[in-house]
Parts: C-alpha cells; sequence; structure tokens
C-alpha cells in the first residue's frame, strides 16, 4: 500500500496557507486603504508561493504522463475542469447580485462565459493545472533541455497581455515542467535535507535573507532575477517542510496539504464574510491583525465545511468528482496516496 510523503503535504500546506494569506491581506488593505505589516509578508512570500505549489504539482506526473490518452484526461485534466466549472459557476452565483446591478444581466452571463476562456479571479491556478497536464502530455517526445529552456525564456520574457491565461501560462509553466523534469532530484535534496538539519536550516537563514534583500529593494520582477528567486523560493519550501516534518506544525500543515484543493476552492466566501464583518464593526484598528484574522477565516472555514459534508454525507460533489464527471470508465477510483494536485 501506498502512502504519501510528508514533506510533500507540508508543503503543500505552507503553500496554501500563503495563498489564502495573500487574498485576505490584499482584500483588507485594498478595503481599508492602508497597508498592514502582514503586507510584508505577503510580499516577501511573492516571488515563490505560486512557484511552488505548481513545482510540486508536477512531482508525480511520471507517474501517469504515460497512461493511455483517455486514463490520462480523466485522471489528470477532468479532474480539474470539473472543480473549476463546479465552484466557477458557485462564485458567480455570489457575485451575480452585484454584476448584474454594475454591467446588467448580459455583461454579467458574459463575464461567466468568457471566464471559460480566460479563467476568473481565484480559480485561475485550477484552470491552469488542467492547462499544464494536457501540454506537459503534447510535449513529452521534444527533449526536455528544449522545453525547460522555451519555458524559463516565456517567465524571464516580459510577457504582460493583460490575458490571466497567457499570462500565467508565460510565468508558471517553467515551474510546473522543473517540478516533472527534476522530480528525482528534488526528492533527493529533500532527503539530504533531513540527514544535516544544521545545514538546511543555515541555508534557510541565508536565502531569507537574499529573498529578503532582492524583493523589498525592488529587484525581484527583473528578467532572470524572478525566475531564481522562484526557483530558490521553492527549494526553501521543500526545505522548510522537510525540517517541520517533526514539529508541532506537521500536523495541521501535513491536513492542509493533503486536502489543498478543499481549502483552495472554498476559502473564497468565509474570507470575504470575515473581511466584511470586521471592516463593518470596526473593533480591531490594526490592518495587520484584521488580515491575521480573515486568512484563519479562510481557512478554517473550508475545513469546517468539509467535516460537516463527511459527518453528513451531504454535498460530497463539492470536493469529490462523483462517477458522471468521469471518463476513464473505471467508475469510482480508490484514493490515490501521494497525488500533490490533488
Amino acid at each position: 500500500m501506498q502512502t504519501r510523503v510528508d514533506w510533500v503535504d507540508i508543503a503543500k500546506g505552507l503553500c496554501i496557507v500563503m495563498v489564502v494569506m495573500m487574498h485576505s491581506t490584499l482584500g483588507v488593505e485594498r478595503v481599508a486603504g492602508a497597508t498592514g505589516w502582514m503586507g510584508y509578508v505577503v510580499e516577501f512570500s511573492r516571488p515563490f508561493r505560486m512557484p511552488d505549489f505548481f513545482l510540486i504539482a508536477g512531482l508525480f506526473l511520471a507517474r501517469r504522463i504515460d497512461a493511455p490518452w483517455r486514463l490520462y484526461l480523466d485522471r489528470k485534466v477532468l479532474h480539474f475542469i470539473y472543480f473549476y466549472v463546479l465552484w466557477l459557476t458557485i462564485q458567480f452565483a455570489f457575485k451575480a447580485p452585484g454584476l448584474v446591478a454594475e454591467i446588467g444581466w448580459q455583461g454579467a452571463l458574459g463575464q461567466y462565459l468568457f471566464a471559460y476562456v480566460d479563467p476568473w479571479g481565484t480559480l485561475w491556478f485550477i484552470y491552469h493545472l488542467a492547462l499544464f497536464m494536457v501540454v506537459a502530455r503534447l510535449v513529452k517526445t521534444i527533449p526536455w533541455p528544449v522545453v525547460w529552456l522555451v519555458a524559463a525564456a516565456l517567465e524571464i520574457a516580459p510577457i504582460h497581455t493583460g490575458s490571466v491565461l497567457i499570462d500565467e501560462f508565460a510565468s508558471r509553466f517553467v515551474y510546473f515542467y522543473s517540478g516533472y523534469i527534476f522530480a528525482a532530484h528534488i526528492f533527493r535534496f529533500a532527503e539530504e535535507t533531513t540527514r544535516d538539519r544544521t545545514m538546511a536550516m543555515t541555508g534557510l537563514a541565508l536565502w531569507a535573507t537574499l529573498n529578503g534583500l532582492v524583493v523589498f529593494n525592488g529587484y525581484a520582477d527583473l528578467p532572470f532575477v524572478s525566475l531564481a528567486l522562484g526557483l530558490a523560493g521553492a527549494l526553501a519550501i521543500v526545505t522548510g517542510a522537510t525540517l517541520l516534518a517533526r514539529g508541532l506544525a506537521a500536523a495541521p500543515l501535513r491536513w492542509l496539504g493533503e486536502h489543498s484543493i478543499v481549502v483552495y476552492l472554498a476559502f473564497f466566501l468565509p474570507m470575504a464574510v470575515s473581511r466584511a464583518v470586521l471592516m463593518k464593526l470596526g473593533l480591531i484598528p490594526d490592518v495587520g491583525t484584521i488580515s491575521v484574522l480573515v486568512t484563519l477565516a479562510g481557512l478554517v472555514g473550508p475545513v469546517i465545511l468539509y467535516a460537516l459534508i463527511q459527518w453528513s454525507n451531504v454535498g460530497r460533489f463539492l470536493f469529490e468528482r462523483p462517477n458522471w464527471a468521469r471518463i476513464d470508465g473505471t467508475g469510482r477510483r480508490p484514493r490515490e496516496a501521494m497525488v500533490p494536485a490533488e
């Protein structure tokens, strides 16, 4: 029986915390019209927050990439398409009244339909995972150095079209592909960090210092620098995850990582509600503290929803793909032990 890889789940847990923290903090600061101390934490993590998420998502791709197309599309593409369509519709239902009041029913419906071409809001990550799975399979026969260099060139190039589809593909595919191509080296690197914890902690301290200096001096978005920071930061998260595997934070981070798609899909509502309530009450003057509380709500809310679904057995379709949404012909599949993107 396969077992999950602890540091992978912990790394995913760290990533989902950073993602929720970013959306929560920026949302609070936008409403408050001021920057809090959490804004500096978000800015520090910006170069590596999504690169690491995509790199980890590619780690186990080699296990499926040679599967028959129908099986591959079901497990690696339709899986994400199902959740994208479902949660896009859910998010639209919450946003529709405001959109209708602003641009009318036709405009609102147009935005919903266009989200199938250019991903909408927080769900762009799910959209691009499905896209990256297809692209990785299509370029499988091309020598990997060629693909990697092209992907790196796309990240380095100043591509800012305004299209989430194009811009995020150009910025992120190199990290997903790196996770796939260099998986064996990354696992070996993780093993080395567990053998020499002192060296690993020293390396983390040096990385954090360098990352902070580059970010807060305004160099993080420069060509080549952004790619270097993304890859270095991803390895730093791997290192941190291996070090945390024996600590008190391991269990909650591991759970969040194992259920990262639950949190990623559902955090938007508790985040938005808690932000609105806290800002309206005005009981907490510090913007940074409000950002922390909204982040906690964004993390805990999906966990409570998931627990209620498991307890009541109602609403499982929100986080589990039903049989009718499968094309592999095998019906419900057993839960896979090591699927970092699921």
